[in-house]
């Protein structure tokens, strides 16, 4: 049965392979053209659903132009059935971190944060503070989700009073969260890397830092760099005086209201699983609301209903806690749960998208002339890092981008006599730290519905996503500490 099953798949595979190129990469060519000219069209409010029909139209076209190869449409629906499945764990992490920062802004737990915060960083040295920061938070959880939903809100609602640019301060929470996760064995994009291929895990850490470590260390010489060329205007001091006042006036800033991200860290850390952990986040946001937000609650109860309406609302839809600091403004507001659905429409669309080019065979077509032309260990790693980019843009999820690679890639590594853990480095380097830079992606979508921050507007800030897959490759055509196959 085994045998057959492997020349079934031997089949499937050599009739994606007499696809023309040209058909394959079609739908690609269209997808790219409709979202730069929403780009041009709507700016960042793009996302609010003129890509999410790119995404569908170029699902339709990749569909219709497979038909007429004989792949029928019950199977193409079934992949994106399927990819959408594989993505419903983002979505329902996305609308609990939505009624998380709803009810942690009623509760007074971001406001908190921002507050002592403010106190405690200095602005010279705080984009270089914000990836140093998110790398532990992220090292130590092993979720650059988790991080961003709770220290890299906190962090880019400080850096907003402090006068910074939005997108920089979202490109650093990134860069150290994604390090961090790499470089976790807790994190799961790690375990799936050196699974897939093989490799032993604490080797795959340790082979990483070689091009990670380099990576990191030029990323935050650059946010210190920019600290200091930046600073922070003296007219901006005073503003985050009125602000600090400002949020003391409006809520009961209590430090025991710090505990409650604590909770959710030490969750995580203790292996919780993450819906669980942030739900248990926005309760105890819930209950620290009633206790020392009430006053405000009964404010609020003008404009939303009574106190219980209010907090309602926070979960689940738009709030805001207005004043007449605009700063403020502009950080006490949420979309709680229905803030998210943008970003999960987006989702599911790149799922359809992702399912159509995986069912079609253009996918498969497009990663085999990669792999067809490749010559040298340095032309090897780099079809496998674009096979990986390749995966993030069209399947639009980072586990896809490590899975597909992978498999396709394994066999090829050992016949050059190259140790697995130059695979599982170029999956992690060039899939996991990718996946944050496309709109589309789960996650590109994740962190700019999480931060607030389109993701073309921090991409160029991630320093660390974007020197990283650089790194490997520098490497990889230097022959520079390559790990060959010992003889048995």
């Amino acid at each position: 049965m085994q045998q057959n099953m492997t020349q079934g798949q031997n089949d499937d595979n050599a009739v994606q392979d007499a696809r023309p190129l040209w058909l394959a990469i079609t739908p690609l060519l269209a997808l790219f053209a409709l979202l730069a000219f929403n780009v041009a069209v709507y700016g960042d409010d793009s996302l609010s659903g003129a890509n999410q029909i790119a995404l569908i139209l170029a699902a339709a076209l990749a569909s219709a132009l497979s038909l007429p190869l004989g792949v029928r449409w019950s199977d193409i629906q079934a992949k994106m059935l399927e990819n959408i499945l594989a993505a419903a764990p983002a979505i329902l992490i996305l609308l609990m971190v939505g009624a998380l920062v709803g009810s942690w802004l009623v509760s007074g737990i971001v406001p908190t944060m921002i507050y002592f915060g403010l106190q405690i960083f200095n602005p010279t040295i705080f984009i270089f503070s914000c990836c140093l920061l998110t790398m532990i938070a992220s090292m130590i959880t092993g979720s650059s989700w988790s991080t961003s939903a709770t220290l890299g809100v906190a962090l880019l609602s400080i850096g907003y009073t402090l006068g910074f640019n939005p997108g920089l301060v979202a490109g650093a929470i990134i860069s150290g969260a994604y390090f961090g996760d790499k470089m976790s064995p807790l994190s799961d994009t790690t375990n799936l890397a050196s699974g897939v291929t093989g490799t032993d895990l604490f080797t795959h850490i340790r082979y990483m830092m070689l091009t990670s470590g380099p990576s990191i260390l030029l990323s935050l010489l650059l946010y210190l760099g920019l600290g200091f060329v930046l600073g922070t205007p003296t007219a901006q001091e005073s503003a985050t005086i009125e602000t600090q006042i400002a949020l003391d006036q409006l809520f009961n800033l209590n430090p025991l209201l710090l505990v409650i991200p604590g909770v959710v860290i030490w969750l995580i850390i203790k292996k919780v699983a993450a819906l669980p952990a942030l739900f248990l986040g926005a309760l105890l946001g819930v209950a620290c609301a009633v206790t020392f937000q009430y006053p405000l609650l009964q404010q609020l109860s003008a404009e939303y209903g009574s106190p219980y309406q209010v907090v309602m609302q926070a979960v689940y839809g738009e709030i805001a806690v207005r004043t007449d600091n605009v700063v403020l403004n502009e950080l006490l507001q949420s979309g709680g749960m229905g803030g998210m659905l943008n970003t999960i429409w987006l989702i599911i669309t790149a799922m359809m998208f992702g399912g159509a080019m995986e069912a079609s065979g253009f996918l498969h077509k497009i990663t085999s002339v990669l792999i067809s032309r490749v010559r040298s260990t340095g032309g090897l790693v780099s079809a496998a890092a674009g096979t990986c980019l390749l995966t993030n843009v069209s399947a639009s999820d980072q586990y896809l981008a490590i899975v597909v690679p992978g498999r396709m890639f394994v066999r090829a590594f050992r016949e050059r006599g190259l140790a697995s853990q130059n695979l599982s480095r170029t999956l992690e380097d060039c899939g996991t730290v990718t996946s944050v830079l496309v709109p589309w992606n789960t996650c590109g979508a994740f962190h700019a519905g999480v931060l607030g921050v389109a993701t073309l507007s921090y991409a160029p800030w991630a320093f660390f996503c974007l020197i990283s897959p650089l790194m490997t490759l520098l490497l990889a055509w230097g022959n520079i500490r390559i790990a060959r196959l010992q003889p048995e």
